[in-house]
């Protein structure tokens, strides 16, 4: 009996060691969009999803669950920091409740291959690792800008008089120049733009056609200001369980689609004539008047960021800018 007992714990224990090594061969992430799949936020993140699965098996895939119909964007920065979904797609903008200088991202006016190579991004995989509980893995969005979009034209930075849809991404900077702000959901916009309840609102180069705003727009403000951060943020405990090779598959997905950025010059330039194509006229800032514009955007981000945390927006500032 013994004996018998013995061999049973040994053959018990070998079973054990084999699921689990057949485990660290292959591991499946749960993950989950912040914006509907197909649209332009998630694009990257989906290009990333089949990468990784065509490239990563045996090692690591990742079973993409979906966007804002399984999980809110606004909570999904807590459901991937307590771990209900394992790799997100989202933006600082959505998850500022977790990380508050996470507005800093948007304000960078380097690349994010610059900032690995500066020290920034440990900074910032830092502030993500000690606030969210997440490995902040890799950004998309360089070189794409966010503009005003708007019902009526102006001639000048001077936005007082209109009512502006805005979140935390351009509230300082719009608030400066005068703007009345109202925050709705991405899904009121259109009917606020229809019944004139707003008088614009801002939004990035691209996207404006994927959600039909088009059709309520006349014009578009430019230079464009500031950088679209997209974030992959993956939970901080199921990052530390994976094993060398599967961080590194990872890792190696990350390298790939951050090259993709380069492609938001040629995008920006393809969604500029659709958008032409379908009424959107452009209005140009220039000379002082696009000065104004662009030093009110980084002055009164910057400003917010440091009535959060001063010390740590300085840090940032430093390494994020090229002023």
């Amino acid at each position: 009996m013994k004996i018998k007992t013995t061999l049973t714990a040994a053959l018990l224990a070998a079973t054990t060691c084999a699921a689990n090594a057949a485990w660290a061969e292959e591991v499946t992430l749960r993950g989950v969009s912040a914006f509907a799949l197909g649209t332009t936020f998630s694009r990257d993140f989906e290009a990333f999803v089949n990468w990784i699965n065509d490239t990563g098996e045996g090692i690591v895939q990742i079973d993409l669950i979906g966007g804002p119909e399984a999980v809110p964007p606004f909570e999904l920065g807590n459901a991937v920091q307590s771990g209900v979904v394992d790799i997100a797609n989202n933006t600082s903008a959505f998850y500022t409740n977790l990380v508050p200088a996470g507005d800093a991202l948007h304000l960078a006016q380097n690349s994010i291959q610059d900032q690995r190579a500066n020290g920034c991004f440990e900074v910032v995989d830092r502030i993500h690792q000690d606030q969210m509980n997440v490995k902040f893995l890799a950004r998309t969005g360089d070189n794409m800008p966010f503009h005003l979009y708007l019902t009526k034209p102006i001639d000048t930075p001077d936005l007082t008089g209109l009512t502006i849809r805005t979140t935390p991404v351009y509230r300082a900077m719009f608030s400066k120049l005068g703007a009345t702000l109202v925050r709705t959901a991405p899904g009121e916009v259109y009917s606020a733009l229809e019944n004139g309840s707003i008088d614009g609102y801002g939004w990035p180069s691209q996207g404006v056609l994927d959600l039909g705003w088009h059709e309520q727009t006349k014009y578009r403000v430019d230079p464009g200001f500031y950088q679209v951060d997209v974030n992959f943020l993956v939970n901080l405990d199921v990052w530390n369980d994976l094993d060398d090779a599967q961080r590194a598959k990872l890792e190696e997905g990350a390298a790939w689609i951050e090259a993709q950025n380069a492609e938001n010059i040629a995008r920006n330039e393809a969604e500029f004539a659709a958008q032409a194509d379908a009424g959107i006229e452009t209005i140009t800032f220039d000379g002082d008047a696009g000065q104004t514009w662009l030093a009110t955007a980084q002055a009164e981000g910057w400003a917010a960021v440091a009535e959060v945390d001063a010390a740590l927006a300085e840090e940032l500032k430093s390494c994020l800018t090229t002023d």
